[in-house]
């Protein structure tokens, strides 16, 4: 008989980690900004800007506000998540994965999640590693 390991626990939600997935996806998508001040209405520009990577980008200031209201082992957790799902062990080594996102912890979680290339991909492979998936998932459940 095979023995089977239990899946460790997660101390984030799925819906907490899927919201940050979803805005992190649109975050990803922004454009470099090649009209800097428009000045016209958006509906004569096509609502162009709304792709373009702003300063006051209501997107980042949605997913940093997300990010800093999580407590800290929300934190840890979800920066543990991305790591494994990039790569950085394995399911087993959870318990490691996760030390390390701890005393690796400070007040800039939001800003180096932001700048982790791919981070909604990580994030999606994290969740996936411990059976979870955001195809259920509602927006409007946060």
């Amino acid at each position: 008989m095979f023995a089977t390991r239990a899946v460790p626990p997660l101390g984030i939600s799925t819906d907490k980690v899927c919201f940050v997935i979803v805005k992190a996806r649109e975050f990803a998508a922004k454009d470099i900004v090649t009209e800097p001040d428009p000045g016209s209405n958006p509906s004569d520009d096509r609502m162009v800007s709304v792709l373009e990577d702003h300063r006051n980008d209501p997107t980042v200031r949605e997913l940093t506000e997300t990010i800093d209201s999580l407590s800290e082992d929300e934190q840890i957790d979800l920066v543990a998540l991305m790591w494994l799902g990039r790569g950085d062990g394995t399911l087993q080594d959870w318990a490691q994965i996760r030390s390390d996102a701890s005393d690796a912890h400070n007040e800039r979680t939001a800003k180096y999640l932001l700048g982790t290339p791919l981070l909604a991909d990580y994030l999606e492979e994290g969740l996936s590693l411990f059976g979870r998936s955001c195809e259920d998932f509602e927006m409007g459940r946060l």
